[in-house]
């Protein structure tokens, strides 16, 4: 019987979209090697294993052209969002979809975002915490938050290596620490170039509960009055507190006190949602994760009721 979780952090890729990438060496970021080969049916008794009803699926990778190949960005998205849009023809109860877009090109950002919403009616749209080294507040990604924002249309933002990972990583996979580091880099720019005065619709949801970003919210507000570049844009500890209280935070490999009570500390229990980040995480670690958020006693029975699903359906309602 399907459970009652809703899980908003999970990756898929279908498997006409994996032939197409193994050829041009592409491979799951971070370094580590995802625990099982996903499929529907492994998707589906996971679930039932584990009390979801319902996940929204994703994968987090910037795809480009190349210079042999300038449509393979474009073409591999849509692979993989018609593919999510099969999936979920065939259980429209049990899975959802981010949109993956391709990183070619705002134009061509903005006509897979029309084409995965407007068309397959996906739920959402996955975007990475930096775009082939552009992060939110660069120009180059401008038109596509100001149509997020417009849509107000849930936005998944999922890690990935920062541009300098060869000298910062130390060989080690990114998922211990530089992850969570660059989505903190991501929002920090964000708050510090203006996409949130310029953007107010846009509805993030942050992987690992903001990965680093609860931690240090209280000392990015503090220097914007400590003193911002030439550059920046005209904020204050005000503007910051209220964008972060406005942020969702999704608990995959996040469900501890070392990373619930900061996230606690800069929002309330009504923008935390459920995540597994299965098949990446292994599921013995999900396991362990989930049981340290529903033992966490900083929730009361009825707040967590509303992290594992209620505050996902406000987001997602057709799972209602």
């Amino acid at each position: 019987m399907p459970g009652q979780r809703i899980d908003v952090h999970t990756h898929a890729m279908p498997e006409q979209a994996m032939a197409a990438i193994a050829p041009q060496g592409f491979r799951p970021r971070g370094g580590y090697k995802i625990s099982v080969q996903w499929t529907p049916e492994a998707a589906l008794a996971y679930m039932d294993r584990r009390d979801i009803a319902a996940q929204i699926v994703s994968m987090p990778m910037a795809f480009a052209g190349t210079p042999d190949d300038p449509e393979f960005g474009t073409r591999i998205a849509r692979m993989i969002n018609d593919g999510s849009a099969e999936l979920i023809e065939k259980h429209p109860d049990r899975f959802g979809a981010f949109a993956t877009l391709p990183s070619d090109g705002p134009d061509q950002a903005l006509a897979e975002l029309t084409h995965a919403l407007d068309e397959l009616r996906l739920d959402g749209v996955v975007l990475t915490s930096n775009m082939a080294g552009h992060y939110f507040g660069d120009p180059a990604l401008e038109p596509v938050l100001a149509e997020l924002a417009r849509r107000q249309v849930p936005v998944f933002v999922h890690p990935t290596d920062c541009p300098y990972i060869d000298v910062l990583g130390f060989g080690r996979p990114s998922s211990i620490v530089e992850f969570p580091f660059d989505t903190a880099r991501n929002i920090t720019n964000a708050l510090y170039t203006g996409v949130f005065q310029r953007h107010p619709g846009l509805r993030l949801i942050l992987a690992h509960c903001g990965g680093a970003l609860p931690t240090l919210g209280w000392r990015i507000g503090e220097h914007t009055v400590m003193g911002r570049g030439p550059d920046d844009a005209d904020i204050d500890p005000t503007h910051v507190a209220q964008v972060l209280r406005g942020l969702y935070y999704e608990t995959a490999l996040a469900g501890s006190r070392n990373s619930l009570l900061p996230t606690l500390e800069v929002t309330t229990p009504d923008h935390i949602l459920f995540g597994t980040d299965w098949p990446a995480a292994p599921e013995p670690t999900v396991v362990r994760n989930i049981d340290n958020l529903t033992s966490f006693d900083g929730f009361t029975a009825q707040e967590l009721r509303a992290v594992e699903r209620d505050n996902a359906l406000k987001l997602f309602p057709r799972f209602a």
